[in-house]
């Protein structure tokens, strides 16, 4: 007597297998794009030809000996110019996260009566980690970048450095 495809065990075996396959496909699918990584840099080409015109900045920032010193503490910056005897009217200093393009952030900093360029962060403000930070005056026409490690009790020297270009 024969028995129906449906009563035989092997046949749903046979069956299951490429069910299960479709099955994690789909889901593979939905996961990966309902949760897309955000990039950094969103065109990396440009931003590669725009490095050689950095370099130019940061080769400036050497010639003229800009140094500066920055300090974190109780979430009080501190940039101070260590360089240089000269007073600039603003610095731009940008604050980039290494893999959150979220927590990038920008401050334009004046100098106050002891030439030390000084900001407050409040509590919500989470600066712990490594960051890269450019110092650039507001005329753009040097430029400083370092890789540092937040919060820092004592100053910590950012020197013009062309390995450090982005």
């Amino acid at each position: 007597m024969k028995t129906s495809w449906y009563k035989e065990p092997w046949a749903w075996l046979v069956f299951i297998l490429p069910f299960t396959a479709v099955v994690a496909g789909i889901a593979t699918f939905i996961i990966a794009n309902s949760n897309p990584d955000a990039l950094v840099v969103g065109d990396y080409y440009k931003k590669g030809k725009a490095i050689n015109l950095e370099l130019g900045k940061i080769r400036h920032a050497e010639k003229l000996g800009m140094r500066f010193g920055l300090k974190l503490e109780d979430n009080f910056l501190t940039i101070r110019p260590t360089g240089i005897e000269k007073e600039f009217p603003l610095l731009n200093v940008n604050f980039y996260h290494p893999t959150l393009a979220e927590k990038d952030f920008y401050l334009a900093l004046t100098a106050d009566g002891n030439g030390n360029f000084t900001h407050y962060f409040d509590e919500s403000h989470d600066l712990s980690g490594k960051w890269r930070i450019t110092i650039s005056p507001f005329e753009d026409h040097w430029k400083i970048q370092a890789k540092i490690s937040l919060p820092q009790s004592s100053f910590i020297p950012i020197t013009p450095n062309t390995a450090e270009a982005n």
